[in-house]
């Protein structure tokens, strides 16, 4: 008899063994196994890796600026600034960067998504250095022999010649915008040497940059 309860007894301690181990666990232990798991995932979540674009701006872009290839509207969704003191105005573009930043009294005004010259055997078309915006300015123009033109051209051509400007993503020959080359805005290189901005951008510039604000421009 006391044999038949010391094994009824040990029968039922295993049976409430077998119940912990194979019943699932309470909501509470599930929600913190859970929360263990996302702060696990967080820690081992990989950083992003910067594009050689981002890491040859020398400024940092701003919250409102628009993404890349946005040629139909102006860069930043604030207010343009008032460029009309070239003493006070440096238009500095990254070529490498993809942007013109609009400097007043050596700070960041505004800033613009563009493409300037293609690289050759590591030249970009763009020249680089320090020259001034021109007299030449116009509503459109179209190069035969390129056979591509644009909108809101500006000249800063250090001859004066109206060879390197500032205008709007290209056009064609029937002067609908070319969206291949429109969609390169802000991500990559792409012209002949000019430098290109969006519809709206190139306008505003065309119509306030005054002759003899100083242009930058630089690789990075």
């Amino acid at each position: 008899m006391k044999k038949y309860i010391i094994a009824t007894i040990v029968g039922l301690l295993c049976i409430v063994g077998l119940a912990k181990v194979c019943s699932p666990a309470s909501s509470t232990t599930q929600d913190n196994q859970a929360q263990k798991n996302k702060v696990e995932h967080k820690k081992s979540k990989p950083k992003q890796m910067k594009s050689q674009a981002e890491l040859a701006r020398p400024y940092k872009d701003p919250k409102d600026l628009r993404k890349a290839g946005s040629w139909k509207s102006r860069s930043e969704k604030k207010k343009y600034p008032d460029i009309s003191d070239p003493k006070k105005v440096v238009l500095r573009v990254s070529l490498k960067g993809n942007r013109v930043y609009v400097l007043k009294n050596g700070k960041v005004a505004y800033t613009m998504l563009s493409t300037a010259g293609v690289y050759k055997h590591g030249k970009s078309a763009t020249p680089t250095g320090t020259y001034r915006i021109q007299e030449g300015r116009g509503e459109s123009f179209f190069n035969q022999g390129l056979n591509e033109g644009a909108n809101n051209w500006v000249s800063w051509d250090p001859e004066d010649a109206n060879v390197y400007l500032f205008h709007s993503v290209p056009t064609m020959a029937l002067g609908d915008y070319n969206l291949k080359e429109a969609k390169k805005l802000g991500r990559t290189q792409g012209s002949h040497g000019c430098i290109r901005l969006s519809v709206p951008d190139s306008r505003w510039l065309m119509e306030h940059a005054q002759p003899g604000t100083k242009v930058i421009i630089k690789d990075k």
